[in-house]
């Protein structure tokens, strides 16, 4: 079936399913087989972390299999609905239907219709009510599972909270509940709701009053339990993710993710207490992992993946306790000098202004200029303590200061509109501080690239901003075009979120189940990827209102009466109500409350102090680190030797034919690390590993032989070379060889190039052949990107065509500069095949080892 796809497919890499570390297990050799789905692309979904940690974790058990399913590209998705066949997983190819658990993440709220569609693909029925158990059980968790009540009817059941432990325990739930032969859906729901953080949406009956016209973000009067033992669900928490595992195999992905990284989780929570930020709210309290275990965790996942890139996350990263400790530690080599470091950079998320000490400067000097980012959010300092930021304006200036004499170029800066309490002053002062971050000049006196963006405050639930109004659509715009305008100045690029999304996006975060029908309605009428500008259609999304007779402009409202009940007030953040109340208080009187981890406990009901509480490590000293040389430092001065040259020869065949050359040669550098082969390195602050390619083969192209050149620090037998590098690529490509290179120069492809076609549908018609060959001309029109044309003459470049048979064909090509025409191209024009036509063909580049092999028989 996927053969059959994947020659009309724009990226066929995204459905391969064979990337490094993913994990196959027999059909039939588990117990329970759960599909982890992440409702967008494959680029967006594998850079989410927790799905990594889901699949580690459930692969880890001998008895569940757990499989990866993304949002189809919308030529895939065209293939599959005109087919009628049914969406499915990237590891076994098997329909999503087929699985017993179907777990979504819900990381933003606008994926919500790839959840619709999704489903649908899968011809699963949408609502939870309409499924009976010849359907697997769809369950979800991710932060939009706070306020879960927009979607609970599509649900199961929903992990509110940290799901490592509670996914294994509601999978052996399942396989009891399967041995014991119970064919009651209710009886597995009932055994979840036993577990901690688990919310069962039909144990709860939302309740409204008579006069709310229907409109979700009005008339709810309560949400009211059918069990009198299970009235709230309180979040699941790992008390110490220090003692948790974190994956240390972690898939690479192929394509462009957009984290193409080693992601390493430092830290879970933050105490910073911004008032507007849902996350610093939900993922309490700090735990941090210990700079030992990041670098264990660091040391296996770099020799598993071969990146050499590594990000350290959290939610606030330039608070983890010991950040200088544990940068100097990676530069330095991890454990031991370890090798795996040497030719890996450290990049970082944005730094406060007030961690910036001067050994962390130090330290922050040597690392690769990502870009850095601070978020100022509010334009004044009195609105920044009404958000509870805690950055003064003169902290800002000085970080963004250190920021340029530190190496910086490029400075992103985040604002909000619309944050409650916002006044004409706080906009006037959003321009002054751009304006004066424009005037810092750099150590050599350049002046900086500012990029500027902005959106629209969205009221979230679990925060003291909880019972805020929303601004409305018409006064967002007004704002942000007001300041654009303003800022349409040299050296600053400005960008904003569309109010449309905000608006629709503050609809779904705090609203209830008369959402649903919207949201099954919008799907109806065409809505998919929201998330994406170039999908999202607000046209269709107020037809879809207007339908389910919801009134969209009703969005700018607030809750008057904290003593009211809110539709995700059962779900227990762990953040007591009376703290976010005392907190909306606080804030109209622009009052700052400190971060816990720096003074007494800010009472806001998360930790019980015995099980739950901050974990915290102390400093190491670093002194012997902080002018220690780092390894791209040193790799400068290994660049210096001359390095031993090797020549290799490799084929890519089969399904490998659909990556790309870029994502080959990704593929291949990371399987030389992974492998422990030491690649020698070019001079500079960003040295790059001596390997060079070939001409690059077009995606869908077969080779039997290709040739990529490196250069290394020390000599190793060309065999051993070989068989480190077949024992770790993957199906499909293969080193034929590889050879000690004694000339300098390098090899340069100017012979002619061979080819066999295969068709299996097609004929390769004689007569159009033979009206090629008695053509004087056969021009081939180009055009590239910039729409610039360009004429080839085929009969130039063309030096055989022979037709072995009705279905297969031999071509032989010469390559000029500047004139490159692929197989496919002069078929089609030889043969006048349709683009359809042409896709299916097998193509397969082989060597001509021989002047007399040019006239085959």
């Amino acid at each position: 079936m996927i053969q059959d796809i994947l020659p009309f497919c724009e990226k066929p890499s995204r459905y391969l399913g064979c990337e490094t570390n993913i994990i196959k297990k027999k059909s039939g050799s588990v117990k329970l087989n759960i599909s982890l789905v992440f409702p967008d692309l494959y680029e967006i979904g594998t850079s989410h972390f927790g799905i990594q940690i889901l699949y580690s974790i459930l692969n880890s058990h001998n008895d569940i299999a757990a499989e990866r399913v993304f949002y189809p590209g919308a030529d895939i998705e065209d293939i599959l609905r005109a087919g009628n066949i049914p969406l499915f997983s990237l590891e076994s190819k098997r329909p999503l239907q087929s699985f017993d658990i179907v777990g979504f993440s819900l990381l933003y709220e606008l994926n919500y219709t790839n959840i619709i569609s999704i489903l649908d693909l899968s011809h699963i029925p949408f609502l939870a009510s309409e499924r009976d158990n010849t359907y697997p059980f769809i369950i979800a968790g991710g932060p939009c599972t706070f306020n879960p009540e927009p979607v609970a009817d599509i649900f199961d059941a929903m992990v509110i909270g940290d799901g490592e432990n509670i996914i294994l325990e509601m999978s052996e739930k399942w396989i009891s509940w399967k041995q014991a032969k119970t064919n009651s859906k209710s009886t597995l729901l009932e055994m979840w709701s036993e577990l901690p953080g688990v919310y069962i949406p039909s144990f709860f009956k939302p309740v409204y009053n008579g006069d709310c016209n229907n409109n979700p973000l009005d008339g709810f009067t309560d949400i009211v339990p059918i069990y009198s033992h299970y009235t709230k669900v309180k979040k699941a928490v790992l008390p110490d993710i220090d003692k948790n595992s974190f994956p240390e195999s972690p898939i690479v992905p192929f394509g462009k993710p957009v984290h193409d990284r080693l992601r390493i989780e430092i830290a879970r929570g933050c105490s910073r207490g911004c008032r507007f930020c849902q996350a610093g709210m939900i993922y309490r309290p700090v735990r941090e992992r210990s700079v030992d275990t990041i670098l264990t965790i660091t040391e296996n996942a770099i020799k598993n993946t071969g990146y050499n890139d590594i990000s350290l996350l959290s939610l606030s990263t330039g608070d983890y306790s010991d950040l200088a400790g544990l940068i100097s530690q990676l530069m330095g080599g991890g454990h031991g000098n370890n090798s795996c470091f040497n030719h890996t950079a450290i990049s970082l998320p944005s730094i406060r202004a007030d961690v910036l000490t001067p050994e962390l400067m130090s330290l922050i000097k040597r690392v690769r200029k990502t870009g850095f980012t601070i978020a100022p959010e509010a334009g004044t300092d009195r609105l920044r303590k009404v958000i509870n930021k805690g950055l003064t304006e003169k902290e800002i200036i000085d970080t963004v200061q250190n920021a340029f004499n530190l190496g910086w170029k490029v400075i992103k800066l985040y604002f909000m509109v619309g944050l409650p309490t916002e006044t004409e002053e706080d906009l006037t002062g959003i321009v002054d501080l751009v304006k004066k971050l424009k005037s810092l000049k750099g150590s050599k006196g350049r002046k900086p690239t500012l990029n500027v963006s902005v959106t629209t405050f969205i009221p979230k639930a679990h925060t003291p901003f909880q019972w805020m109004a929303q601004i409305g659509f018409e006064e967002s715009m007004a704002k942000i075009f007001r300041l654009k305008k303003i800022l349409e100045i040299p050296g600053v690029q400005f960008k904003w979120q569309d109010p449309k999304v905000s608006l629709l996006e503050g609809i779904w975060a705090r609203g209830d189940r008369r959402l649903t029908p919207v949201l099954i309605s919008a799907y109806k009428k065409g809505c998919k990827l929201d998330g994406w500008r170039d999908y999202f259609n607000f046209d269709l999304w107020k037809e879809a209102f207007q339908e389910e007779n919801v009134d969209i402009t009703r969005v700018n409202f607030k809750y008057n009466d904290f003593d009211n009940s809110l539709p995700w007030d059962h779900i227990d953040s762990g953040v007591k109500k009376s703290f976010l109340v005392n907190e909306w208080h606080h804030a109209l009187k622009s009052e700052f409350t400190e971060d816990c981890r720096n003074g007494s406990c800010s009472g806001c009901g998360v930790c019980d102090f015995k099980e739950i509480k901050p974990v915290l490590f102390n400093k190491i000293n670093i002194q012997s680190f902080v002018n220690a040389t780092d390894p791209l430092q040193l790799s400068t001065s290994n660049s210096q030797q001359t390095g031993f040259k090797y020549f290799i020869s490799f084929s890519k065949q089969g399904m490998a034919k659909y990556l790309s050359h870029l994502e080959l040669v990704n593929i291949i550098m990371r399987a030389i690390k992974r492998t422990d082969i030491p690649v020698q390195f070019s001079n500079g602050f960003h040295p790059k590993p001596k390997i060079s390619f070939d001409d690059p083969l077009p995606v869908g192209i077969e080779t039997l032989e290709d040739f990529f050149y490196f250069e290394l620090t020390e000599y190793i037998n060309p065999e051993t070379i070989e068989k480190k590098l077949n024992s770790d690529l993957p199906e499909g490509i293969l080193i034929n060889s590889c050879r000690q290179k004694v000339h300098q120069s390098k090899h340069i492809q100017t012979s002619p190039v061979r080819y066999l076609l295969h068709s299996s549908n097609c004929i390769f018609d004689e007569t159009c052949l033979n009206i090629f060959f008695l053509q004087e001309k056969c021009i081939l029109i180009k055009t590239n990107k910039k729409g610039q044309k360009k004429e080839i003459d085929l009969k130039k470049l063309v030096l055989k065509i022979e037709l072995l048979d009705s279905y297969n064909l031999l071509m032989l090509l010469i390559f000029e500069s500047g004139l490159s025409v692929r197989p496919s191209e002069i078929i089609k024009t030889v043969f006048s095949f349709s683009d359809n036509e042409i896709k299916p063909i097998r193509i397969l580049k082989v060597p001509v080892k021989k002047k007399a092999e040019m006239n085959l028989a």
